[in-house]
């Protein structure tokens, strides 16, 4: 792989009826897992889960838009000047406002080397497709 990549997110190839750009595997980053949602506005389908089995830690950063980060049953507001960090073993949830918000996440395993999950390589089976 070359020494850098530039590549437009709108132009990242997208699951999930679009929503979730597979960013890291579009810039080749083998270090560190991320990707960038698109959420539509007033969303509330977004799943609560945690990463007690796996080990990783998230942190949440809004790019355009605002809503809120359910961390515990508390309610947090993400917005373009705030960052979220969430622990493997905390339950999280994104919702979104009026408007559509766009999220990138980082997750990483603490002292782990990382490793991609199939789901974030491209060409990859869409996990919101179902399979026949």
């Amino acid at each position: 792989m070359a020494g850098y990549a530039v590549k437009r997110i709108d132009d990242m190839e997208a699951v999930v009826a679009g929503s979730f750009k597979r960013a890291r595997a579009e810039l080749g980053v083998e270090s560190f897992g991320f990707q960038v949602m698109d959420l539509p506005a007033n969303l509330e389908i977004y799943p609560e889960h945690d990463h007690a089995g796996d080990g990783q830690e998230e942190v949440y950063v809004a790019l355009r838009g605002s809503g809120e980060v359910e961390i515990d049953g508390e309610r947090h507001r993400i917005d373009p000047e705030t960052m979220v960090m969430v622990g493997p073993g905390v339950k999280r949830k994104i919702w979104t406002g009026d408007e559509p918000m766009r999220v990138l996440a980082i997750g990483g395993i603490p002292g782990k080397p990382y490793e991609a999950p199939e789901v974030s390589r491209l060409g990859a089976p869409d996990p919101g497709v179902p399979s026949n």
